[in-house]
């Protein structure tokens, strides 16, 4: 039996087939952790939630910024965004079906046995391991219950920038949301730089990618996580494991093999963005 994790596949169905094809993956002996963002600009969104959910329990996502903004576009709080292609998901007779089981999906996986952890945009400097899984079902909680669409509404934002334990509401529950899901860099407390969607190259005065931050709290062997195309999946850091490959830019599909760190990914693009 082994676990993989597989990057960001904004709906890049074939892809995903593809790359399930070269690892071999058998759902009856093999596990998959998915790094988020299911939908957006690829092709097939919904071909790829139906996948995803219809490997039942062999299978895991978290959520990433793409398709909590899908779940506010479900829900009437957002409009889909000019590039995206998940309209067909609108119009789906297993609309609402999908959309129950994408809420109920978690902001972090934890596996114990492989000493590991994931979520869509990292862990900052501030929590360990614990405290983010801790946190990530205060925000789970929320999409999981009836307050849902007054979460939706208030998420959005980048303010504010820096985590405290003080914090309440739903200024709390987005920050949590925001270096759950899209963080890419930090300075050295632990405050957020949302804006920033470049490389490593051109990173602001001040500011590091969120795994450079010392974090002394944050005993686990290895981080995955996606969101962050431009790195192509180098961190420079053998503890920190960047999935986001830019699948759905022309470039490949990831998936790690999270019991030996082996990397394989798809044969062909994704005819996306």
């Amino acid at each position: 039996m082994a676990l993989y994790a597989i990057g960001d596949i904004q709906g890049c169905r074939a892809a995903l087939e593809d790359l399930l094809d070269v690892i071999a993956f058998d759902p009856a002996r093999d596990r998959l952790w998915f790094a988020g963002d299911l939908v957006a600009r690829g092709p097939d969104s919904l071909g790829v939630l139906r996948l995803v959910k219809g490997l039942g329990s062999a299978a895991e996502t978290v959520l990433g910024n793409h398709d909590l903004h899908f779940l506010a576009v479900h829900h009437g709080i957002s409009q889909t965004k000019p590039k995206d292609r998940t309209e067909p998901i609108l119009a789906a007779p297993d609309r609402d079906e999908l959309m129950d089981w994408l809420r109920h999906r978690p902001l972090l996986l934890r596996d114990t046995t492989l000493d590991c952890v994931l979520t869509h945009a990292g862990i900052p400097c501030l929590w360990s391991a614990e405290k983010a899984q801790q946190l990530a079902h205060e925000v789970e909680s929320v999409l999981q219950g009836p307050d849902i669409t007054k979460f939706l509404a208030d998420m959005y934002g980048n303010e504010p920038a820096l985590w405290s334990d003080d914090l309440t509401g739903t200024t709390r529950l987005r920050v949590i949301t925001n270096y759950l899901t899209r963080m890419r860099i930090t300075d050295a407390r632990g405050a957020l730089d949302l804006k920033y969607k470049q490389g490593l190259e051109k990173i602001p005065a001040g500011f590091q990618p969120w795994f450079a931050v010392e974090n002394p709290a944050l005993h686990v062997r290895h981080v995955l996580f996606g969101h962050w195309a431009a790195l192509e999946g180098k961190t420079s850091h053998p503890r920190f494991i960047a999935l986001d490959t830019g699948c759905v830019w022309g470039r490949h599909l990831t998936a790690c093999r999270v019991d030996d760190g082996a990397l394989f990914r798809n044969r062909e693009g994704c005819s996306g963005a």
